[in-house]
C-alpha cells in the first residue's frame, strides 16, 4: 500500500474517507481540500440541483472546479434524509460524515413547529449516516448553541438514533480558511450568518 504523508485540520485528516452533506457554495469542502493538498478522500453533496446552486451561490462554480481538480467526487441533489438510498453512493461507508448547520430552511427560528420541522432533518440524516459509517467512523453536526438552537436537543435525537457523544468540540469559522457559512434557502441564501456560540458535536455508534 502506498504511504500518504498525513495531512491535517482541526477534526480532519486526508486519511479520512470523508462524506460531507449539506453543501453550500461548497467552500467548506475547499477548506478541507486546500489543507490536504488533494480532495481524493473527500466526497462533497449538495441538496440543491447544479443549476440551481450556480444561480443562488456565486463562488460555487469556482469552488466545485478547483475541487474537482483536486479529485473530489461533487454529488447535487443529495437528500441527507434518504442518502442511504442514493445509488450514487452505492453503499459506500465513510470514516467522517459532516453535516454542518443543518436548516430545514425555513427561518423562524422560536417557532415550536419550525423547530420539530429542523430536528426531523437532523433525524433523518443521523438515521441513515450510522448505516453509511466505517468501523470507527464518526459523524459530526456543528450547530448552534444558543436559545433557540438548543431546543433542538442534538444530543437526545443522536441518542435516540443508536449513536453516543464523543466530544463536544467549539467551532470557531476562522479555523477554516475560506469557509463561508451560508444561510442556503430563501432570497438571502448567498448570505452568511452569524455562527454566535456553535459546537461540533462527534457521534460514534453506540
Amino acid at each position: 500500500m502506498e504511504f500518504t504523508l498525513e495531512r491535517k485540520i482541526k477534526h480532519y485528516s486526508n486519511h479520512h474517507k470523508i462524506l460531507l452533506v449539506g453543501e453550500g457554495d461548497f467552500s467548506f469542502s475547499k477548506c478541507l481540500a486546500n489543507a490536504f493538498g488533494s480532495a481524493s478522500n473527500i466526497t462533497a453533496t449538495s441538496l440543491d440541483s447544479q443549476a440551481s446552486l450556480m444561480c443562488n451561490y456565486t463562488d460555487a462554480t469556482a469552488n466545485i472546479e478547483e475541487l474537482k481538480l483536486l479529485g473530489c467526487t461533487i454529488l447535487h441533489e443529495v437528500d441527507a434524509s434518504i442518502m442511504l438510498y442514493d445509488y450514487r453512493l452505492n453503499h459506500t461507508t465513510f470514516d467522517r460524515i459532516v453535516f454542518n448547520f443543518p436548516h430545514c430552511g425555513i427561518f423562524q427560528e422560536n417557532n415550536a413547529s419550525v423547530i420539530e420541522l429542523h430536528k426531523g432533518v437532523v433525524r433523518g440524516f443521523l438515521r441513515n449516516a450510522i448505516a453509511m459509517l466505517a468501523p470507527n467512523g464518526q459523524v459530526h453536526i456543528t450547530h448552534k448553541i444558543e436559545e433557540p438552537y438548543n431546543r433542538w436537543g442534538i444530543m437526545e435525537l443522536a441518542e435516540q438514533t443508536g449513536f453516543c457523544l464523543l466530544d463536544i468540540s467549539g467551532f470557531c469559522p476562522w479555523e477554516y480558511a475560506g469557509y463561508v457559512n451560508k444561510r442556503g434557502a430563501g432570497s438571502k441564501c448567498n448570505e452568511s450568518f452569524p455562527v454566535g456560540l456553535s459546537a461540533t458535536f462527534k457521534f460514534v455508534k453506540a
